[in-house]
C-alpha cells in the first residue's frame, strides 16, 4: 500500500515514538510510507535523527504548528492536500490534534476526486484535546471540531481502551469503528539488563549515592504532568527516608520554577535533574532507579509505565485514562489523582520493601512484553488498513 502518516511535530514524546516505530515497520514490510510533519519547535527536543536512513520518506511542512494559528493552519491544509494529491495514498493515518484535524480534512476532500473509499482515513487517539482541567468553553470548541473531524474518519486506533470510551462519550466517532493498539516500545533496549558498571557510572554522573533508593519520573516539565505533586510528597518522604533520591528526567517551560520550589523547600540535595535524554538512554535511567513515579493528570497511556515494567521496575501512577490498563496491585500502585497522602503511602510501602519491589517488577515485565511489542501494534494497524482497502489484502494473498 501507499501509506501517509501525518503528525504535528517530531518532539521527544510518546505519540512521536509510536509513529516512528509504525512507519519503520510498515516500510520494512514492503509498504510505501511517507511521514508528513511540522518542525520540532520548543524545548522538548527532536526525533528527526531517527528518520535518517529509514525506508520511509519524511516531509516537513514548515507552517504546521501545535498552537492554533489560522493563517499557518490554512497554508498547512493546502500544502498537505497538494502532497496527498501527488502521492495518491491508499491510507492517510493522522496523529495528534492539529495534524489530526488538518490532515483528515485534506485527505477526506480527496475522496471525491479518486474513489469513495480512497484514501482510507485513520486517526490515532494518543490523547484527547479536551479534558476536565481545561476551560469549559475551550473544551466545547475542541469537542465540536473533533465531532466534525470524526465524521471525516473511517477508523480510530486508540492507545488504550480508555481513549475509545472517552472519545465516544463526547459524541465523537460514535458510529465509526475503534480498535486498541497499545503504543509500541522498542522492547529489546528495555528488557536487556544494563551492566552494573554502567548503572553505577550513571549514578556517579548524577551524584546519586550507591545505597540510595531512587524514585524516577520521566516527563516533560509542563502543566498537568504532575511534578508538583511529587515535590509535595517529598516534603514528608524525605523526613522518613534519609536514603531516598528523586530523579527527574526531561525538560520544559516549568523546569526553573520546579527547581526554585525544591530549593525553597530545602530539598535541593534530594533531587537530581538530567535534562533531556535521548530515547535510547531512557532504559539506563530506569534501570539505575528503583521505582517509577508518574503523576500526570492526563495521558492516553503513558509509555513510561510499560517502559518501567519492561525494566523490571514497579510503577506508581495516578489513576487517569489508560493507566489502569497496565498498573494494578500486581505491577505497582494506582492512586487517586492529586491525592498526595496516597502518593506518600504508596511510595513509603515500596521504598521500605525491596522484595516487594522486585516481585512487582517481575510480574509487570511479564504482563507487558507481548502487549507492547512493536509487531503486536503494527499487526493491528495493518489489519485496519486492509479492512479499509480490502483489494490490496486480496492481491497480497494471491
Amino acid at each position: 500500500m501507499k501509506i501517509v502518516h501525518v503528525i504535528t511535530r517530531l518532539i521527544l514524546g510518546g505519540a512521536q515514538e509510536n509513529t516512528l516505530i509504525t512507519c519503520k515497520l510498515l516500510a520494512e514490510r514492503g509498504h510505501e510510507v511517507t511521514l508528513i510533519t511540522g518542525p520540532a519547535i520548543g524545548p522538548e527536543g527532536q526525533l528527526f535523527d531517527q528518520t535518517r536512513g529509514q525506508k520511509y520518506r519524511t516531509i516537513i511542512v514548515d507552517e504546521m504548528r501545535r498552537a492554533i494559528e489560522p493563517v499557518k493552519d490554512a497554508i498547512s491544509y493546502v500544502k498537505i492536500k497538494r502532497l496527498l494529491r501527488g502521492i495518491q495514498p491508499d491510507i492517510v493515518h493522522t496523529h495528534s490534534a492539529k495534524a489530526g484535524i488538518v490532515g483528515r480534512y485534506a485527505a477526506w476532500s480527496l475522496k471525491d476526486e479518486w474513489a469513495p473509499n480512497l484514501p482510507g482515513v485513520v486517526h490515532s487517539l494518543h490523547g484527547l484535546s479536551f479534558h476536565r482541567y481545561q476551560n469549559p468553553w475551550l473544551n466545547r470548541f475542541y469537542i465540536a471540531v473533533e465531532r466534525a473531524t470524526g465524521r471525516r474518519t473511517d477508523y480510530f486506533i486508540s492507545v488504550a481502551d480508555a481513549m475509545t470510551e472517552q472519545n465516544k462519550a463526547a459524541g465523537i466517532g460514535v458510529d465509526k469503528p475503534h480498535v486498541t493498539a497499545y503504543s509500541a516500545i522498542d522492547e529489546e533496549h528495555f528488557l536487556a539488563p544494563i551492566p552494573e558498571r554502567e548503572r553505577a557510572a550513571f549514578r556517579r554522573t548524577h551524584d546519586i549515592p550507591t545505597d540510595a533508593v531512587v524514585l524516577v519520573t520521566i516527563a516533560r516539565f509542563f502543566m498537568l504532568k504532575g511534578h508538583d505533586y511529587i515535590i509535595e510528597s517529598a516534603k514528608d518522604l524525605a523526613k522518613r527516608f534519609e536514603n531516598v533520591v528523586w530523579l527527574f528526567v526531561g525538560d520544559g517551560n516549568l523546569t526553573d520554577a520546579y527547581k526554585r520550589q525544591i530549593r525553597d523547600l530545602g530539598l535541593a540535595e534530594r533531587f537530581r535533574f538530567t535534562g533531556l535524554m535521548p530515547p535510547d538512554q531512557i532504559p539506563l535511567a530506569i534501570q539505575s532507579s528503583e521505582i517509577l513515579v508518574h503523576c500526570s493528570l492526563r495521558e492516553g497511556l503513558a509509555r513510561t509505565l510499560p517502559q518501567a515494567m519492561l525494566c523490571g521496575r514497579p510503577a506508581i501512577s495516578f489513576d487517569v485514562d489508560g493507566a489502569r490498563e497496565v498498573v494494578n496491585p500486581n505491577t505497582g500502585r494506582l492512586i487517586e489523582p492529586k491525592n498526595v497522602p496516597q502518593l506518600v503511602e504508596a511510595c513509603t510501602e515500596l521504598i521500605a520493601d525491596k522484595a516487594l519491589r522486585e516481585k512487582l517488577g517481575q510480574t509487570g515485565r511479564e504482563s507487558v512484553k507481548t502487549k507492547f511489542a512493536p509487531h503486536t501494534m503494527v499487526d493491528t494497524i495493518e489489519d485496519v488498513y486492509h479492512r479499509l482497502v480490502p483489494e490490496r489484502a486480496v492481491h497480497e494473498e494471491l
